[in-house]
């Protein structure tokens, strides 16, 4: 079904620890305009489009939004590597550390877990698509407001392209939503 390369969509080579920072970005991984809620939410509404062509988009925009997990959760990862439990403590990732240790575990900024209750599938196309467009233009929002929370150049780059992917994402939806409106669906 995928070919899966073992490389990032865009690389991420982050020198500096920034705990703060990390702290944020896991949003991106399990908030409710995150990447996770993102593929989850095209991958499910994929099967009810009603052609082929809704099917393919939905399942590359949906796997796509799997790499860039991937690399939310690098960037997470080179951001709190070798921290000390104190410093930890300090950024309130304590928390985390309590029940998952080193792990990821998908929450948003606030440590509030990730709830499926973040995505929605009517199985109407034109209602999905319309839902599609607002979670990529919520998530571009999203790391917009995370590039104002650093000046780090290794954290921003990524940031900037995943931003990028957002507003490609949106316009690929609106696209299907004219091509479906035009068509009647």
């Amino acid at each position: 079904m995928w070919l899966y390369q073992k490389k990032l969509q865009y690389p991420v080579d982050i020198k500096n620890k920034d705990l703060r920072m990390a702290k944020y970005l896991v949003t991106q991984y399990g908030g409710s305009n995150g990447e996770m809620a993102a593929a989850l939410r095209y991958l499910n509404q994929r099967y009810t489009m009603p052609d082929n062509r809704g099917k393919a988009l939905l399942t590359d925009i949906g796997t796509e939004e799997l790499a860039h997990i991937e690399m939310i959760s690098t960037m997470i990862y080179q951001l709190t590597k070798d921290a000390t439990l104190q410093e930890l403590r300090e950024a309130g990732l304590d928390i985390n550390y309590a029940e998952h240790k080193d792990s990821l575990y998908p929450t948003d900024a606030n440590g509030v877990p990730f709830t499926v209750a973040y995505f929605a599938a009517t199985g109407d196309p034109i209602a999905d698509l319309f839902e599609d467009m607002a979670a990529e233009q919520k998530a571009r929002a999203v790391y917009e407001n995370l590039i104002d929370l650093t000046d780090d150049p290794d954290v921003i780059g990524p940031l900037l392209w995943l931003r990028q992917r957002e507003i490609v994402h949106f316009n690929r939806f609106k696209e299907l939503y004219d091509y479906y409106k035009e068509k009647g669906y």
